[in-house]
């Protein structure tokens, strides 16, 4: 496949790296702050005042980021996506002792391929939030150490030597380890973290692959990585609003938390966090809540996830006449249920922007007798009145804790960000 005609520094490499860096939704955001930081880009609080006396700025809610360079007009171009990514979660008790062997009670957290996570050696990841006189202050956690393993039952012992199904109550405890000495997983993840166990008062921890990202294959040409659902549009949409020019329009990348279980948070999709960013953006300008309101109405939000390739061993899960090809180009995704909320408008924008950029454009139909998926578009679109297009770039395994994509796909996708950003449609 050709380069991209937009110039592009996104590519598989960069991809896996980001990923290594960020195992959970907070490491998300703070890789994209350390980028942004880089470029220029300064950190504003939502608890403040904000006098935008500079062009770039970029703020945080939890596991949420939203960064924007500053246009002409007060209109704005938006790339949309999510941080988390289907996981295996600790429970608020995880100790637990099961035949000698010391677990740690883990829950499935969206929709997890849950066979994938068996038998992988696993960190731990995520915040702990402790005790800091008489405030409460937080750390992140990244564990790179094989730590947890969710052991799959022998093939001797299923009864029809086919498997077993997994009920995540009862076959997803990750094995800690074994004898009296070991300790309890809070206050090992607390001394890692350089802070007193007595300490901690709240947790947001989850499991991740430790196995690195990996570019394989004779050629080199797809990258192996976990959590491509949706890191993939994380870095994509970095690069382009980073690698972009100024523009009329305000360019904004705005990456959720929470999106794997509806987005419905106070730093989801479905939160007020876009919009009252967007609102105060025109009013430290010197805008009313009329041009708000106007800019509201002129604006545009690309809502980036990744898309399904057609499985090579499972063909006939497609729509027949819609194969996504890897390394085929972005995904332009279309649902007449609204499960994506691109409309016609919105795909004629996007088909421009992907022309602008000299990469092909796929388009996506979900087979209309499987269920099918959702992104942030559809919340998003409901929450603010942006027009919304839902896009992506193609890959296979989704959900699973392993995932593959083509190593072309990653600087077209966002070099069609990139166009899309800098859109005047």
């Amino acid at each position: 496949m050709s380069a991209p005609r937009l110039t592009t520094t996104a590519t598989a490499s960069g991809l896996g790296a980001f990923i290594d860096d960020s195992p959970s939704p907070f490491h998300v955001c703070a890789t994209v702050a350390a980028e942004l930081e880089e470029a220029g880009f300064r950190r504003l609080f939502e608890e403040r005042e904000w006098s935008l006396d500079a062009r770039r700025f970029y703020v945080i809610r939890g596991g949420s980021i939203i960064a924007w360079d500053l246009g002409d007009g007060h209109a704005f171009r938006i790339v949309g996506g999510h941080t988390d990514s289907p996981n295996l979660r600790l429970k608020q008790r995880p100790d637990r002792v099961s035949a000698g062997i010391r677990t740690i009670a883990l829950e499935p957290y969206g929709g997890a391929w849950l066979n994938s996570w068996l038998d992988r050696d696993l960190g731990l990841s995520g915040r702990l939030a402790y005790r800091s006189g008489n405030a409460v202050d937080h750390v992140l956690v990244h564990v790179t150490e094989p730590v947890v393993r969710v052991p799959q039952l022998a093939i001797h012992l299923s009864a029809d030597r086919k498997g077993v199904t997994l009920d995540p109550q009862r076959h997803l405890d990750g094995v800690w380890g074994i004898g009296a000495g070991v300790p309890d997983v809070l206050d090992w993840v607390a001394e890692y973290a350089g802070i007193a166990p007595d300490s901690v008062l709240g947790w947001e921890l989850m499991t991740h692959d430790v196995a690195p990202s990996r570019l394989i294959g004779t050629d080199e040409s797809l990258l192996s990585a976990p959590r491509l659902d949706n890191q993939g549009t994380c870095y994509a949409g970095l690069r382009a609003l980073l690698d972009g020019s100024p523009a009329i329009a305000t360019r904004v990348l705005a990456l959720f938390d929470h999106e794997e279980v509806g987005s419905g948070s106070e730093r989801g999709a479905a939160s007020d966090f876009l919009s009252t960013v967007l609102e105060r953006i025109v009013l430290s300008r010197g805008g009313s809540r009329a041009d708000y309101l106007q800019a509201m109405a002129s604006s545009m939000c690309a809502s980036g996830d990744m898309a399904h390739a057609t499985h090579p061993n499972y063909p006939e899960r497609h729509e027949p006449t819609h194969q996504i090809a890897i390394d085929g180009g972005p995904v332009l995704k279309v649902n007449q249920n609204l499960r994506y909320a691109s409309d016609a408008i919105g795909e004629a924008v996007f088909a421009l922007a992907c022309d602008t950029a000299g990469v092909p454009m796929q388009r996506y139909i979900h087979r209309a007798d499987l269920p099918c998926g959702s992104t942030i578009g559809p919340i998003t679109a409901a929450r603010t009145g942006l027009l919304t297009i839902d896009v992506g770039a193609p890959q296979l395994a989704m959900h699973s804790a392993r995932e593959l994509m083509g190593t072309a796909d990653v600087p077209m996708y966002s070099a069609a960000l990139q166009a899309f950003l800098s859109s005047e449609a």
